[in-house]
């Protein structure tokens, strides 16, 4: 008897332990629509870095820059150039390379004064007064639009303190960046020994370039206003070639007399990015119209697909408790730009299951496009409908649903536990009953 009430006792103890763990099950994080979602894994895509020279392209323009290139912005692939790692001055695309630097050592809204700087006859600058306030953003301005030297003296003291200490970082990010036919000798582009680049490298480097947000702003812009300075400035681009054609992005005009005339450009156009060079130049125009007509070429070799439509479903997450399922829309169109035998991917990071409540509209994933492996741009996947909170009700049916089994081992075990009270209360009322019989 008494082994028969440790069996029906240890019985009661694991029904009850295995009801207490299902019923402990971890909460799901909450997205920011307001409900639960699941966790997505993100796919890690590397971006390639080619150089050479790929199919089923038509013959490139006529150039007349010493050095010249043109490469997709996306995945650096280069399509097509002349004399591209030749090592030759680069005039004032070299303040490119103070951008990144100071972009990567200094705060955007960082307030300095600036430096003093003896400017020679026909220099570029923004105007600086010696000892002015201004933030490193607007120095940026200055640096891409008007091409300052001023404002490439003050970024390069502020962020290392001295021009040669600059300049080794400037040297050492190129290095970081692979420009193995790049080395500095100022943040300025002046002419001087051992300050050279390729075509091939300020591809690359523009491409790092633009990948910042706040850079290709400050590239894509035909002016701006200076906001730290008082009394606020205007200050307008130099560079020709924004006004060329409106899906020109940017970026970098340069002129010596050593680096002739020079021009860094870019355009988007159908979702595709291009990145042109020309160095060395012989006029001032034919920079322009060497880039224009590298970039017109460029985007000849495309035809362009439409990779995601607005609202299209691309998710469809399972609603714990309610049942059914919550499409995610895209938020926007996404155009892309594909040669011949390129291959587009999408891939969609969204939630397995997500919990209400969650408005309409509530971000809850993204879409990601690759061309050949490369990324090629995202959208935003929104709510398409609303998800209110789950009723008492559907909590319950879910719970009962999905945890039937340990219910149902508890209420075995609940039942075995009452027979073999009843066997046992009807045994001792029998014995008792014998026992007045028999006197």
């Amino acid at each position: 008897m008494r082994g028969r009430r440790r069996v029906a006792a240890a019985a009661v103890v694991l029904a009850l332990l295995g009801a207490a763990l299902w019923l402990s099950e971890p909460a799901l994080a909450a997205p920011s629509g307001g409900g639960g979602a699941e966790a997505a894994e993100k796919r890690p895509a590397k971006a390639g870095e080619g150089q050479g020279s790929p199919k089923h392209l038509t013959p490139g323009p006529p150039v007349l820059a010493r050095s010249w290139g043109l490469s997709d912005g996306r995945t650096g692939e280069v399509l097509i150039a002349h004399a591209g790692n030749r090592r030759l001055p680069i005039a004032s695309t070299t303040k490119l390379m103070t951008a990144y630097v100071a972009m990567k050592d200094m705060p955007l809204d960082k307030i300095v004064r600036a430096a003093h700087y003896d400017a020679e006859y026909g220099e570029s600058l923004m105007g600086l007064r010696t000892g002015q306030r201004i933030s490193v953003r607007d120095l940026l301005y200055g640096l891409i639009l008007r091409s300052g030297n001023d404002a490439a003296h003050t970024l390069a003291l502020r962020a290392a303190g001295s021009v040669p200490k600059f300049v080794e970082q400037m040297n050492r990010y190129a290095a970081a960046l692979g420009l193995s036919n790049t080395h500095y000798a100022n943040p300025i582009g002046l002419d001087q020994k051992g300050n050279y680049s390729s075509a091939l490298d300020l591809m690359t480097l523009t491409r790092h370039l633009l990948a910042i947000p706040a850079f290709a702003k400050i590239a894509d812009s035909r002016e701006a206003e200076l906001t730290s300075v008082r009394p606020r400035r205007r200050i307008k681009s130099i560079n020709e070639l924004l006004e060329d054609a409106p899906w020109v992005t940017g970026v970098k005009t340069g002129h010596t007399w050593g680096a002739a005339y020079v021009l860094v450009g870019s355009g988007r156009r159908h979702g595709t990015e291009l990145i042109s060079v020309a160095i060395g130049a012989p006029t001032d125009e034919t920079r322009f119209s060497d880039n224009l007509e590298l970039l017109e070429w460029g985007f000849r070799q495309y035809h362009h697909e439409q990779a995601i439509h607005r609202g299209q479903a691309l998710a469809e997450p399972s609603i714990r408790y309610a049942g059914g399922s919550l499409p995610l829309r895209a938020a926007q169109p996404l155009e892309v730009g594909l040669r011949k035998g390129q291959q587009l991917e999408i891939e969609v990071e969204a939630p397995a299951q997500v919990t209400g409540p969650i408005r309409r509209g509530a971000r809850l994933g993204r879409a990601n496009v690759f061309v050949d492996s490369s990324p090629a741009g995202s959208v935003l996947l929104r709510a398409g409908r609303a998800i209110p909170r789950a009723a008492f009700v559907d909590r319950a049916r879910y719970f009962l649903g999905n945890n039937w089994i340990p219910i149902a081992a508890a209420i075995c075990a609940i039942l075995l536990c009452g027979m073999l009270l009843y066997l046992r209360r009807s045994r001792r009322k029998r014995r008792m009953t014998e026992g007045e019989n028999a006197r």
